[in-house]
């Protein structure tokens, strides 16, 4: 059992969900199995125990063969090296340019999205989160996965936005399901895209503990309790 990685609480952190599912289309494409050593956010020993397994104090962090890797954009790069056959990148050269710059683009952006919108697997919140901004990233974040699913994902099957599941879905994947919890309206495309990944089997093994899990301090909204599922 090579591959494990350090998480934080399931319900909430939008960057766990990330790089566990890189690391689970990893380690899957290899038939091993997966560590995990889940970390409670928001609690006194925190941050002490994020320290103890990263010097960054974040969450998640890889660890393969003696290897400590943290931050997603770099577990996932990592990850395809290490595991080509789970293909994270397309190999194709006009789906890799745009792969890695929807990425990118997610790893670095929707700053108003992230703010107003955090990522919540129980509550449902319909119309809230609508802050400045928020339009403006979800319109850019409409407009991606149409590009993708025009131009690669619908040509090459499957539902994912390059066909098969990569790195830009694992990236993606946390908006996914704040669409659904804030009950964004959504053209059908992207409809079609966000209910592919709530259906998504690995998504559904990260969301399924989730629902288990308490409410945290400063994580409250008024809303219902309404646990993602299609």
């Amino acid at each position: 059992m090579s591959l494990s990685i350090v998480i934080g609480n399931k319900r909430y952190s939008s960057w766990s969900l990330r790089g566990w599912l890189a690391a689970r289309l990893a380690a899957d494409s290899a038939g091993e199995s997966l560590a995990e050593q889940l970390i409670w956010l928001d609690t006194p020993t925190t941050r002490a125990e994020l320290l103890a397994v990263n010097p960054a104090a974040r969450v998640p962090v890889l660890r393969h063969q003696g290897r400590v890797i943290w931050d997603t954009l770099a577990i996932g790069l990592y990850l395809d090296r290490a595991y080509p056959k789970a293909g994270l990148l397309p190999t194709d050269g006009d789906a890799l340019a745009l792969c890695l710059s929807v990425v990118a683009e997610m790893h670095s952006g929707f700053q108003a999205l992230r703010d107003n919108m955090p990522m919540e697997l129980v509550g449902r919140f319909p119309g809230e989160g609508r802050a400045a901004g928020v339009a403006e990233d979800i319109a850019r974040i409409q407009a991606i996965w149409q590009d993708c699913r025009q131009r690669f994902g619908s040509k090459a099957g499957g539902p994912f936005l390059f066909g098969a599941p990569t790195l830009a879905d694992c990236f993606y994947a946390p908006v996914a399901t704040r669409f659904f919890t804030y009950e964004v309206a959504l053209d059908a495309v992207s409809a079609a895209y966000r209910d592919a990944i709530l259906a998504w089997p690995l998504f559904l093994d990260w969301a399924a503990p989730a629902q288990d899990e308490p409410e945290l301090p400063n994580h409250g909204r008024s809303g219902t309790s309404s646990p993602i599922s299609l």
